[in-house]
């Protein structure tokens, strides 16, 4: 396997557990948008969610960062908004993890600030 096989191996094994992380705590409205065929872009993959209240989205978020450390064995670089968990972000490097309560998601618009990148929903059985 070359070096281009293995990293795109290690994103989707942590596309996957990132996922994971946030269905085992409920989170509502799963999306990844995909920057791989844009370029200059800071990151390959945003996933956002949301959650209901400050302690889903701060439980949401902590479920996520277990489950990536149990399943990669990798760590957030930089972690940010724990304190007010409005909006909670996890930088993986490849992978950004946006964690909302319903209002801030709705003020950000990630999802149509991106209109270029590729955006999958994902089904969930929540």
């Amino acid at each position: 396997m070359n070096q281009k096989q293995q990293e795109n191996n290690s994103t989707s094994k942590l596309l996957h557990s990132v996922i994971e992380g946030i269905e085992e705590k409920k989170g509502i409205d799963i999306v990844k948008i995909d920057f791989t065929k844009i370029n200059y872009s800071e990151c390959k993959y945003f996933v956002i969610c949301q959650g209901n209240s400050t302690v889903q989205a701060e439980s949401i978020a902590q479920s996520v960062e277990e489950t990536v450390e149990k399943k990669t064995g990798e760590t957030a670089w930089h972690k940010d908004g724990y304190k007010n968990a409005i909006w909670i972000l996890l930088d993986y490097g490849d992978v950004m993890v946006h964690v909302f309560q319903k209002d801030a998601r709705k003020f950000y618009d990630l999802e149509n600030l991106w209109a270029d990148a590729t955006i999958e929903k994902i089904e969930t059985e929540n």
